[in-house]
């Protein structure tokens, strides 16, 4: 897979003698996702953001194929070569996570520790599956046909009244957040869903007893479906720990920003 395929958004700070962590944002997220929580790591780490495909600034040169989970895994590799970044830390938040882990579980080579944030390895059965994708399409096809900002606006709200966020829309920061949601397309972000939605992405359960590279699962105590999703993660992956953040829902490094660096710093080091 070459990067042909692809226009990739990125923010590469590269410092000497800094170990460098690759940050994955998650759904109707972009490179700006993790920037509270880089800038307290600053002195400590180098980095690298990206926009996923779908998202930000980042283009798809071809055809909807490329949305999917395996050709964004293989190109973020690709990424990796260019910037001539041999081994590396990888965070993942939500959709992120899920692609962090797919790395990981296929190119493990390529990553000293990793941290899933409120991540999961897909879905088990077929049934699961096909239900997932059909409630996926719904919202996709909702977004396809958002063309205003005061549209897209109302989606996102009710986008984040689901019970996995917990309290986030009391955060003092939460219509900043919103702000910078608006700056992605709905048209796009249909068709990331399309593709690399947890319904049609790879089963990783099947390959998790396998890892070898050591990852820090985090979820949110508010978000009860993670953490039961999590938990069993940590059962059956021998190289991992799991860590419940209390009053935090899904989007832990926002809600809880000192507490997610001080995690990271503590597994990173």
């Amino acid at each position: 897979m070459s990067l042909k395929n692809y226009q990739f958004n990125y923010c590469f700070i590269h410092k000497i003698d800094k170990p460098l962590i690759v940050f994955l944002h998650g759904f109707m997220g972009n490179i700006d996702e993790f920037n509270e929580a880089i800038e307290l790591l600053s002195e400590e780490f180098s980095y690298l953001t990206v926009d996923l495909p779908g998202h930000g600034k980042t283009q798809v040169l071809s055809g909807d194929e490329y949305y999917t989970m395996p050709n964004t895994a293989d190109a973020i590799i690709n990424l990796l070569d260019r910037l001539k970044i041999a081994k590396c830390f990888l965070v993942g938040y939500s959709m992120g996570g899920r692609l962090a882990l797919y790395l990981a579980l296929h190119f493990p080579e390529r990553f000293f520790k990793v941290i899933l944030e409120s991540a999961s390895p897909g879905l088990e059965t077929e049934v699961e599956r096909l239900e997932r994708i059909k409630r996926d399409m719904q919202i996709g096809r909702k977004l396809a046909r958002i063309t205003a900002k005061i549209d897209f606006a109302a989606f996102l709200s009710n986008w984040y009244n689901q019970p996995i966020f917990g309290f986030i829309k009391n955060n003092l920061q939460y219509e900043k957040m919103l702000e910078n949601r608006l700056h992605n397309n709905p048209q796009e972000l249909d068709k990331s869903l399309r593709f690399m939605g947890t319904g049609c992405q790879p089963n990783l359960w099947i390959k998790l007893p396998e890892n070898t590279t050591p990852l820090l699962l985090l979820a949110g105590k508010y978000d009860e479906k993670f953490v039961f999703i999590n938990t069993k993660m940590a059962q059956v992956c021998k190289c991992s720990q799991l860590k419940i953040i209390v009053e935090a829902g899904h989007n832990i490094h926002f809600e809880k920003t000192l507490a997610f660096v001080q995690i990271l710093r503590d597994f990173f080091n």
